[in-house]
């Protein structure tokens, strides 16, 4: 009778079998998620450039990152279904070619309402090229190569975010912002012609019904909540009826889906990926890797260039060894993961993260770059070990029909995870600061004998000292939210204890294991 781990964790279909065409599809694959992920922060840096080219204000010109963001959310979900119903080569054929087809139509847009269409199909393009890519990885390598081929495969994930703004900046600096979406042209092409050639053709599962209600409620709860945190910076959050509105859209979304999925028959993601106990709790751990990583990136570059007046370039250089921490950790994990226990790996990866976030609690303005270099390498090299050791784990249990729609709902939660702490740390930021500005001001007194050599009767001196006020308070801002990020990676890492994992027995074959 055959071991029933290893059954599960059969491929469904086999995508690449010789080592050639194997490593072609492996950085195929990357160049293909390298590209979707570069595009969720390289734009960013490029929108008061595009204000006077498109003729928008900067209330309308976010639309451009929202539209692209909602688009992306809403279509991820759908990645399983349209895997079983075209096959997955079909699917990330379409997705990579429209993806670069829109890209090219962003660079030429010369209005803002096409650029904001073009970003809604670039979104719709892009939304399967990170699921599918993980799901044929899985299925390409046998089981106890899966911490390997994740590793690879996380450097386009992970990496592509970092050097985003870097990347972005330079070339509006150098070229134009046109260039922030040409430059996906080039690399998609080279992964287009690289899947068509080594992603062999796969068989198409059983065909099933489409639950159009769950969806649609999936696609209203999801698209609401990215329009809510999205925009509710800039609409003063409950402050504003559209804000107030999305809110109760995204509620009334994610019930009805839940009330379905829970009682139809044959519901629009199956109920098995939730009995899975290492894929649910995978899901909440990717979900703070989310939170962690991408709101330490939105952070940093405003606190860089606008408290301590770098350009854009040397904001880039030290921010850099967050990327080579990243690819250094994966490269080490994937030799690690069949040697040591995957929760020692994701526990490690966590507690540097929070290492790496005390050390940003002591940032301050006199600081030089050598606080920022290693803390962000530090912190580069805790993500790559969590998030590849993650990525193993979490489908370690979970049968091989269920991983398309496994890798969609995954990568789904981390671009939740993604969006609501990037709002939650920029609204405590602007309260903070606030708060901070009233409480430092009391200060500013002629009784305070540090400030018995300014002249207070001056206009010129009071703006100059509410200046300072203003860095001194958003430092203290900044140095909150790092704490905030420290703490939830902390108390994030007991649920280590929930993960099952693989235990290899004397005799077994490489895909033969256990679990306990």
């Amino acid at each position: 009778m055959p071991d029933a781990s290893a059954t599960a964790n059969a491929p469904v279909q086999t995508t690449a079998s010789a080592t050639g065409g194997r490593g072609l599809l492996t950085a195929s694959l990357m160049a293909a998620t390298f590209m979707q992920a570069l595009d969720t922060t390289i734009a960013n840096v490029a929108l008061p450039h595009m204000e006077g080219s498109l003729s928008a204000d900067q209330d309308q010109i976010t639309w451009i990152l929202t539209s692209y963001i909602v688009a992306a959310a809403i279509m991820t979900p759908l990645t399983g279904w349209l895997a079983d119903r075209f096959g997955r080569k079909r699917v990330i054929l379409v997705s990579v070619a429209g993806f670069v087809v829109s890209s090219a139509l962003c660079g030429i847009a010369t209005s803002l309402p096409l650029m904001v269409i073009y970003r809604l199909l670039q979104g719709v393009s892009g939304a399967a090229l990170v699921p599918i890519s993980q799901a044929v990885l899985l299925d390409s390598y046998p089981t106890h190569k899966h911490g390997q081929a994740m590793a690879m495969w996380g450097l386009g994930v992970t990496f592509a975010p970092v050097i985003g703004p870097v990347l972005g900046g330079w070339l509006t600096d150098n070229y134009s912002w046109r260039w922030v979406f040409y430059i996906n042209v080039p690399i998609g092409i080279l992964a287009f012609f690289g899947l068509v050639t080594a992603l062999k053709d796969t068989q198409r599962a059983a065909a099933r019904g489409f639950d159009f209600f769950g969806f649609g409620m999936l696609s209203l709860g999801v698209g609401a909540l990215q329009m809510m945190l999205d925009r509710g910076e800039l609409k003063d959050w409950f402050g504003s009826s559209e804000i107030v509105i999305e809110a109760v859209l995204a509620a009334l979304g994610f019930y009805f889906f839940i009330v379905r999925m829970l009682t139809a028959q044959r519901p629009f993601l199956s109920i098995a990926l939730f009995k899975d106990r290492n894929f649910v709790t995978g899901n909440m751990f990717i979900f703070v890797v989310g939170v962690i990583l991408f709101a330490t990136l939105v952070l940093l570059p405003p606190l860089f260039q606008q408290l301590m007046n770098y350009p854009v370039v040397t904001t880039g250089m030290i921010m850099a060894p967050r990327g080579v921490g990243t690819m250094l950790s994966m490269v080490l994990v994937g030799r690690l993961s069949n040697r040591v226990d995957p929760r020692l790996l994701i526990g490690f990866g966590f507690a540097l993260s929070a290492l790496s976030l005390w050390q940003m609690m002591g940032f301050d303005l006199q600081m030089d770059q050598w606080p920022v270099i290693w803390s962000g390498l530090i912190q580069g090299f805790g993500v790559g070990f969590a998030y590849v050791s993650l990525t193993s784990v979490s489908f370690a249990t979970l049968p091989a029909q269920y991983r398309a729609e496994g890798t969609a709902f995954f990568n789904l939660m981390r671009n939740l995870g993604s969006s609501i702490g990037i709002s939650a740390v920029q609204a405590l930021l602007t309260e903070n600061t606030q708060t901070m500005h009233q409480s430092l001001v009391q200060h500013v007194t002629p009784f305070n004998p540090l400030l018995h050599n300014f002249d207070l009767r001056s206009a010129h001196t009071l703006e100059q000292l509410n200046g300072l006020v203003t860095s001194q308070a958003a430092m203290v801002a900044y140095n909150d939210d790092f704490k905030i990020m420290m703490i939830l990676s902390l108390l994030t890492i007991p649920f280590l204890l929930f993960l099952r994992v693989r235990k290899r027995r004397p005799g077994d074959k490489p895909d033969m294991v256990a679990m306990e």
